[in-house]
């Protein structure tokens, strides 16, 4: 074998291994075909961690459990150990694909060999662990170090402190705060206003103050004090110490936090809602006499990044704070906060929806095209109902483009008759339903086995002047096929075809199924040739479903002449394989031995490479026992006169 450089050969392996994993089971990335290509590039024998983390790096973009793959097993061949070049790069990956439990059991690993990581990685892990709200586990890594507060930096320590104390826990956070303050780490609004929010609620004025008084000493640059107040009185009053949230006051404007409109509203709302009428005057005078009017930016500010760091329970409270007292916020304000928090709590969305109506601005389609997803998720289909019902009486609606948004979430809703109305209304508004709109619609009525609507609007489309397009072939053909109706299907196959729309795979391949069906192989065989004349490429993707759907029909000797009329290339690999898997499966072992006898005689390289999958198949198959049948056949049969598997069979 050629020497090759370690570059080079990371590079090879990599490709090979990209491309192995292209061929196996969606969720069994690493199969025993991936080890034997390892095996046959020489890769053992030139394991070195450089070499393991050069061919990691280029998995990570878009193959993180074959990274997996091959960092375990590299840790299992003889002689070989991780370094740190090698962990970096398996728990960057980590990182990416948010697999948390493999990333905590790999630290521990890194802690149990006393392996040091540079600081961005424990940045990156801590940053990747925060926003899937696994905050333990990002405390867990940052107390592994001493010294990581100071090195990990500012922001990603605030995170931390943030989503921490969000979480409620507070003995975590605690020591966060204390290391960040021993490390001359600066805290911003963001770390020390919800730590401060949070926990004033359960531990009362006096100890926060403690807190607030211990920061200013420091650094109390980078912290907003009008935010601050805001924070302390709403977490006292949220948790009904209305008295010391007044006291508050006083307190917060000595400390650089002078209280603004919005702190002195939460109270006087809070009192108002104890009937405490004479303490609510007496908070609203002082509103009027020492308070000052809240600037927009810093609520918009802090709320982005609350957003940002999906801190939403915080940000939907004090959105709603700042919207109840009907203080001005921006519109992409509004919408981020409308956007984000319908996921969670739909009907406080709705609650910002209504008040950004009321200040006769409107969401943008973004923000619509969110909250309406989301309000279908949570089954919520009265309250889209309203929603589309508020915005069409401001007339939202004035284009294809927002119809259709109204269109697609009410048929995904399965409101079918009123998406109709609403292609109705366009047209008497003027505004034309285009081709999405009717294939949105034919959608809905065919998932809602409404077929004969369906063809009605069909009708309906060519009659306004809107020809169908292959999604809307597409869509139609697929359910005539399911329903049995194969001569309609094979009617508007030949109609696209006849009006220059391309059939794509997913065309071929619902016409054939229903043709199989139907036991019409005749026609069934005339239009896979039809599909191999217009692009071998589909065909044999098409190939693959066909052999299938003839095999579920029962028509194996037609499937096995079709097969064998195609070329012998390695490209036909996956197609004879599914055959001769069903074989197996359905016990016909006679019939798969008498092909991969034809295939060793037409193919010895096809017949090897089956071999190696039929060889994998058994360790990942989910019924083993007729593929481990024919293999045994196989051999008995001595189809492999080299033995190779055999031997492959006896290392395993």
């Amino acid at each position: 074998m050629m020497k090759r450089s370690v570059g080079e050969l990371a590079s090879v392996i990599s490709r090979a291994l990209i491309h192995g994993s292209k061929q196996s089971s969606p969720s069994q990335t690493w199969t025993p075909a991936l080890e034997q290509t390892l095996y046959s590039l020489g890769c053992r024998e030139s394991l070195s961690p450089t070499l393991v983390a050069r061919v990691i790096d280029p998995c990570l973009v878009h193959h993180h459990s074959l990274a997996l793959g091959f960092f375990n097993w590299a840790s299992q061949q003889p002689g070989f150990s991780h370094d740190s070049s090698t962990y970096h790069s398996i728990l960057k990956s980590l990182c990416i694909s948010r697999q948390f439990n493999t990333l905590d059991k790999l630290f521990k690993q890194v802690k149990a060999q006393k392996i040091r990581l540079h600081p961005s990685l424990y940045r990156s892990v801590i940053a990747s662990q925060i926003i899937g709200k696994k905050s333990h586990l990002a405390f867990s890594v940052f107390s592994e170090v001493p010294s990581l507060a100071s090195e990990i930096g500012s922001q990603t320590c605030n995170s931390l402190l943030a989503a921490l104390s969000s979480e409620g826990n507070y003995k975590c956070a605690f020591q966060v705060f204390d290391e960040m303050n021993r490390r001359g780490v600066r805290l911003n609004t963001l770390g020390f206003g919800v730590f401060l929010w949070r926990f004033c609620g359960f531990n009362g004025l006096e100890k926060s103050l403690s807190l607030l008084d211990e920061v200013r000493k420091i650094d109390f640059s980078g912290i907003n004090g009008s935010v601050v107040a805001v924070l302390v009185v709403q977490g006292l009053c949220s948790r009904s110490r209305i008295a010391e949230a007044v006291s508050a006051f006083d307190e917060l404007r000595i400390r650089e936090c002078k209280p603004d409109f919005i702190a002195y509203s939460v109270v006087a709302e809070a009192l108002g809602n104890m009937r405490n009428v004479v303490d609510k005057e007496l908070v609203l005078k002082k509103k009027r006499k020492l308070g000052v009017a809240p600037r927009n930016n810093d609520y918009k500010e802090f709320i982005f990044d609350l957003i940002s760091e999906r801190l939403i329970s915080e940000a939907k409270e004090l959105g709603k704070v700042i919207a109840s007292g009907k203080f001005p916020m921006d519109d992409d304000l509004l919408n981020a906060l409308l956007g984000s928090v319908s996921a969670s709590d739909p009907g406080l969305a709705i609650f910002f929806l209504n008040f950004m109506l009321g200040r006769e601005t409107e969401p943008n389609l973004v923000t619509v095209t969110s909250l309406s997803a989301n309000l279908c998720k949570h089954g919520k289909i009265d309250e889209l109902l309203e929603v589309f019902q508020k915005l069409s009486a401001i007339n939202y609606f004035t284009d294809t483009q927002s119809y259709n948004i109204m269109v697609s979430f009410l048929c995904k809703a399965g409101k079918v008759r009123e998406a109709y109305e609403v292609l109705r209304d366009m047209r008497r508004k003027g505004a034309v339903p285009d081709i999405q709109s009717y294939n949105l619609l034919l959608e809905a009525c065919c998932r809602e086995d409404l077929l004969r609507p369906a063809k009605r609007l069909w009708d309906e489309m060519f009659t306004n002047g809107c020809p169908g397009n292959l999604e809307t072939y597409n869509i139609l053909i697929q359910k005539c096929s399911e329903e049995g109706e194969i001569e309609d299907a094979c009617r508007l196959f030949n109609d696209m075809t006849e009006k220059g729309v391309v059939p794509e795979a997913i065309t071929y391949n619902s016409v054939l199924k229903g043709l199989c069906q139907a036991k019409n192989l005749k026609m069934a065989l005339e239009i896979f040739n039809r599909c191999a004349m217009q692009d071998p490429t589909i065909a044999r993707s098409v190939l693959c479903t066909f052999i299938l759907s003839l095999c579920k029909e029962g028509h194996l000797l037609p499937a096995m002449e079709l097969l064998r009329g195609q070329s012998s290339d390695i490209a036909f690999l996956d197609s004879h394989l599914i055959f001769l898997k069903f074989l197996a499966d359905a016990g016909e072992i006679s019939m798969a031995v008498e092909h991969l006898k034809w295939i060793q005689g037409k193919s010895p390289s096809m017949y090897q490479a089956l071999s190696n999958e039929i060889l994998a198949s058994i360790s990942s198959s989910s019924k083993p026992d007729p593929i481990l049948k024919l293999f045994q056949v196989m051999q008995e049969n001595r189809l492999n006169s080299t033995n190779d598997l055999g031997k492959e069979m006896a290392y395993r």
